[in-house]
């Protein structure tokens, strides 16, 4: 295990990781850790969801469950990059709208009907 700051939580950006990708990195976590990331929930943002998906985590760690491999440090892929410079999105014009059946309102030549 790395050396951290005195106070620095396990998982990089704790606090923007989406719900749905918190429960996948905690996996990778030990007692000792959940129980930082559980101290520092309770004390900060108190989000009700996060600390039952943190103590459940917990307690199977308790029961005899293995963190997984992995590392919680690794690439978040919720985390959108640059675009490209070179992006075309947009870039061309559409197909030609035609005027609808029952006459172009702006068009004196089209009158509604």
């Amino acid at each position: 295990m790395t050396t951290r700051p005195e106070g620095a939580l396990p998982l990089p950006d704790y606090d923007h990781i989406p719900f749905g990708s918190l429960a996948a990195r905690v996996r990778t976590l030990d007692i000792q850790q959940l129980e930082q990331l559980i101290g520092y929930e309770r004390n900060h943002a108190q989000r009700i969801l996060v600390l039952e998906l943190l103590e459940h985590r917990r307690d199977e760690l308790k029961a005899g469950a293995e963190p997984t491999s992995g590392s919680p440090t690794a690439f978040m892929p919720e985390t959108a990059g640059p675009p490209d410079s070179g992006s075309v999105v947009g870039a061309e014009s559409g197909p030609a709208i035609n005027p609808p059946a029952h006459g172009d309102p702006t068009n004196p030549s089209q009158p509604r009907t």
